[in-house]
């Protein structure tokens, strides 16, 4: 079975990089207990960034030490729905005089995060002394965190599929949107080609009821299993709210902003379902039906 330290190695190099620069047995011991989780998306703008920020909260919450690494590289929306922003990103690793410190942030919500960058096209096209270079400085942050939240990019780039592959679980985002499913998909295909060890589930965002989660889920499930012969588990879901975009305005995360609304209530009963693997149970409400229905369009 693959272990921890070999995927961290994938994630950031091939294994012949990965054999010229040998961790130290405290690192080895750092990674064999840390928690790789991918949340990515087939196609943009189906809130990913926004859950995988907001669940990271959710978690830190539970008592647990979350690392967010922005690796939707050079969009920087980590920066954005955190109301932070940083001097150095993922890349400034390859810089000799650039350590880990110098790019991980420290949040007032109790999570550190490293960004993705701006504007950064090079991505992950690293020479093998830049891909060796970049494994001994990312070695540390698993003595940093007890699970590390990785940010991907969406759709099926080579830096995209690098990550989700490297990942110990990949949450796979999408929305009942035909466009969207047809893209999930996509990712869910090339994910049962390539993954040595399939963990893949899915989380459906932007429902206005439970039962309407069950029936998108239920669709890709049985895709999956007839014509990738893989099963695929759904984490759970979350509430169409205009809560998520008021808080994205004020760059607040929505635990935050309003961590009574509907759509926040539900990332906190993923976040608890992620670590305990309980079924989640969120209900709108009466209240929350009306709060929908009254301020949709506002």
């Amino acid at each position: 079975m693959t272990d921890q330290a070999t995927r961290l190695r994938q994630m950031v190099g091939s294994e012949s990089a990965a054999a010229a620069s040998p961790v130290t047995p405290a690192q080895a011991e750092a990674w064999a207990h840390v928690r790789v989780v991918a949340i990515t998306s087939g196609k943009g703008g189906v809130g990913k960034t926004n859950l995988a920020v907001n669940l990271a909260i959710a978690l830190q919450r539970r008592g647990h030490r979350i690392l967010v690494i922005d690796a939707d590289l050079g969009m920087a929306n980590v920066d954005i729905l955190l109301g932070a922003s940083s001097r150095r990103h993922l890349l400034d690793l390859l810089r000799p005089d650039v350590q880990l410190d110098d790019v991980i942030v420290e949040t007032g919500y109790g999570i550190q995060y490293i960004s993705g960058g701006s504007g950064i096209e090079k991505a992950l096209e690293y020479d093998h002394a830049e891909k060796v270079l970049l494994q001994q400085k990312l070695a540390d942050c698993a003595a940093r965190a007890d699970l590390i939240l990785v940010d991907t990019g969406a759709g099926l780039g080579r830096n995209v599929m690098d990550f989700i592959l490297a990942a110990d679980e990949v949450l796979l985002v999408t929305t009942p949107e035909p466009t969207s499913l047809t893209d999930a998909y996509a990712v869910m295909k090339a994910y049962s080609i390539y993954a040595a060890q399939k963990n893949l589930r899915l989380i459906i965002n932007r429902v206005y009821e439970q039962k309407e989660s069950r029936e998108v889920a239920l669709k890709l499930q049985r895709a999956a299993e007839k014509f990738l012969h893989m099963p695929v588990d759904c984490l759970g879901y979350v509430f169409e709210d205009t809560s998520v975009t008021k808080a994205v305005r004020k760059q607040l995360p929505l635990l935050k902003a309003e961590p009574n609304a509907a759509a926040a209530r539900c990332i906190d009963a993923l976040a608890e379902s992620l670590l305990t693997g309980g079924e989640m149970r969120v209900k709108r409400g009466w209240k929350g039906f009306l709060q929908q229905i009254f301020n949709f369009s506002t």
